[in-house]
């Protein structure tokens, strides 16, 4: 069961889907975590959740005071989800729920930038392979300019995805681990 943790629609619940589907919650003590990092950050921000799965980043950046939240997932399964738990929790207006692959060119979500960026890419594909999508993915934020001046982009990955090839102008400047998760903060050098 996956629970809103804090802000203001702390305790509620969200609806996930069946086990097994390609959805992966972000672990509860990693999203307690990443959001006493970011509280300070969050108020009236524009956070972009990519990769958003069950929807529970971007409705904790919410529910802490994000102003709009953009959630971006290729499955419609999990759009339907989030749309649901959007309505149930009063955050529908604050939001836009969209279908699109968070590593392919994302210019169509550039039309304002982002203060947060959460990428949460599944770790291994159907057949159980190691995925690298974290990289990928920073390279299309990049791209396709949705990172505000001074904006964070954090990924949640597997310890042993290796992170190289960065945006030449792009730094890690913090890592969280968690068993075998981690969470790595990127900014733009000098910010």
């Amino acid at each position: 069961m996956i629970r809103v943790q804090s802000g203001a629609a702390r305790g509620r619940r969200l609806k996930a889907l069946p086990a097994g589907l390609e959805v992966r919650p972000i672990l509860a003590r990693i999203r307690k975590s990443l959001f006493d990092i970011l509280r300070p950050r969050l108020a009236d921000t524009r956070f972009l959740d990519l990769f958003a799965g069950t929807g529970a980043v971007g409705i904790e950046a919410l529910s802490n005071g994000a102003a709009r939240a953009v959630f971006v997932d290729l499955h419609r399964s999990s759009l339907k989800m989030i749309e649901r738990n959007l309505a149930e929790l009063g955050f529908a207006a604050q939001a836009e729920v969209v279908q699109g692959d968070a590593t392919k060119n994302l210019v169509w979500l550039g039309r304002e930038p982002f203060a947060l960026i959460f990428m949460g890419p599944p770790y291994k594909d159907e057949r159980k392979r190691p995925l690298a999508l974290t990289i990928p993915a920073l390279k299309a934020v990049n791209a396709a300019g949705l990172a505000a001046p001074g904006a964070w982009i954090i990924g949640q990955h597997h310890e042993k995805e290796i992170l190289k090839d960065l945006p030449e102008d792009w730094e890690i400047f913090r890592q969280n681990n968690y068993g075998d998760s981690v969470l790595t903060f990127f900014r733009k050098k000098g910010a």
